[in-house]
């Protein structure tokens, strides 16, 4: 048996989603359903393989075999990428629907998980500072800081911040708070303490909502960016003229640490835009979701004209052995012709490491996986996921939120108590339901 043989045998899967072959498609599933994830030699699922050729039929029966959505192949896109660039409306809303399914079945995995770990920890209260500054000296002078603090008691987590969002150069400022309390089935509560509301983080978006998004989707970019760390490195910071020696610094007043500059770390972003019309390349996606969200503040009862179905991109006459026997990531188009272009940027960025702080790394991401829905916290969540230089608590962090922008966190006035009041998670009975207060929750 030649290799083109044994890799088609191998990828049967793959290739009955390649030839529409929807009676094997569901047979091979039938006897064996753990292959449905699996990934051919460019890092395609057999679901990615059927949302870049428009196979909707093949994307349902693989949804409902459970195929995972949020799946990257080696060029970094995902089924939803390639439905959208297909441009298949009804697919981009089974494709959009299963990945929140996912999602939600993720979390409430996850939330177990996190109740057990923050119980097993001593309850403590913890301040976290951020400095935002700019190259750009007129920017620097108007960019927000805020001192977060955090509170564990038990299961539960409490965070105030006075920076509600920041995204690009926009940032709201405000006095919130996020509940994170194990025990209940809402996971995450967030208050607005001057506007006295309280809005759930929900788990679940309404069909209007999810139309919106599907339309947002066919008029936007596909966009995917992730930090590159094949090539990082960390070496320690030196001081002295002459005599050159590895430089250490006392941060929150007692804490000794040694500082790293962080080498190689590269962003990473393509962006795709061969679905889109002349007109949506002169428009960018806030000016899109703003129009949306005024068309529907200003008459929620109003009928919002939805996307249209793209025509489909001529069929491909490619085979699956031609597919199979392209070099690794760089197989011809299946759908449509890609309109992409690719950047790289490189992000400096310093760490201080402190071997005596008393919280470890682990317990850190634990809370930054209640905290994540605030967006600068999800940034400092994927950096200190990253291999850091020693062990250690990286109790100051210096790394770049935008291309203009960077921010210095600090972790300081760490303290475990065994008298944090149990009220501090509790909604004030004076605070009433407002469920559009903070929209991207």
């Amino acid at each position: 048996m030649d290799e083109t043989s044994k890799e088609a045998e191998e990828f049967e899967l793959h290739k009955s989603v390649f030839n529409n072959d929807l009676k094997k498609l569901t047979q091979i599933l039938k006897n064996n359903k753990e292959i449905v994830d699996k990934k051919d030699k460019h890092g395609n699922t057999a679901l990615y393989l059927a949302t870049a050729t428009g196979r909707i039929e093949c994307v349902c029966i693989l949804l409902k075999h459970n195929a995972t959505v949020n799946i990257k192949n080696c060029n970094g896109w995902t089924p939803l990428s390639e439905a959208i660039s297909y441009g298949n409306r009804q697919m981009i809303e089974v494709i959009l629907k299963k990945l929140k399914e996912q999602t939600r079945k993720s979390l409430s995995k996850r939330k177990e998980s996190l109740k057990t770990a923050l119980t097993q920890i001593n309850d403590f209260y913890m301040e976290l500072k951020w400095e935002f500054s700019s190259w750009v000296p007129l920017i620097s002078k108007i960019l927000p800081n805020d001192v977060c603090k955090i509170y564990k008691l038990g299961s539960k987590i409490r965070l105030d911040s006075t920076l509600i969002d920041f995204n690009e150069m926009k940032w709201e400022r405000g006095d919130i708070s996020f509940l994170f309390c194990g025990d209940n089935e809402t996971m995450i509560t967030a208050l607005d303490n001057e506007a006295k509301v309280y809005q759930y983080v929900r788990t679940q978006e309404s069909e209007a909502e999810i139309q919106d998004e599907i339309d947002i989707l066919m008029m936007s970019d596909i966009v995917t960016a992730n930090f590159s760390t094949k090539n990082v490195s960390f070496t320690q910071v030196q001081t002295g003229w002459f005599f050159r020696e590895d430089k250490k610094e006392t941060i929150a007043g007692q804490y000794k640490c040694d500082l790293y500059h962080v080498n190689g770390l590269t962003l990473e972003q393509r962006k795709r835009r061969e679905h889109l019309n002349r007109d949506d390349l002169q428009k960018n996606k806030t000016s899109i979701v703003e129009s949306l969200t005024k068309s529907q503040v200003i008459d929620p009862n109003m009928e919002i004209p939805r996307r249209m179905s793209l025509k489909p991109p001529p069929v491909k006459a490619i085979t699956f052995e031609e597919y199979m026997n392209s070099e690794i990531g760089n197989y011809p188009a299946l759908g449509r012709e890609l309109v992409f272009k690719k950047s790289q940027k490189q992000l400096k960025a310093t760490v201080a490491m402190c071997s005596d702080f008393p919280l470890c790394l682990e317990t850190l991401l634990n809370v930054f996986e209640v905290i994540a829905p605030l967006k600068h916290f999800s940034k400092l969540r994927d950096f200190i996921s990253l291999k850091l230089p020693k062990k250690g608590f990286p109790i100051s962090i210096h790394i770049p939120i935008i291309p203009t922008v960077s921010a210095k966190i600090t972790f300081q006035d760490f303290e475990f108590r065994n008298n944090i009041p149990d009220e501090l998670f509790d909604i004030p009975d004076n605070y009433s339901l407002d469920e559009t207060r903070f929209p991207d929750l």
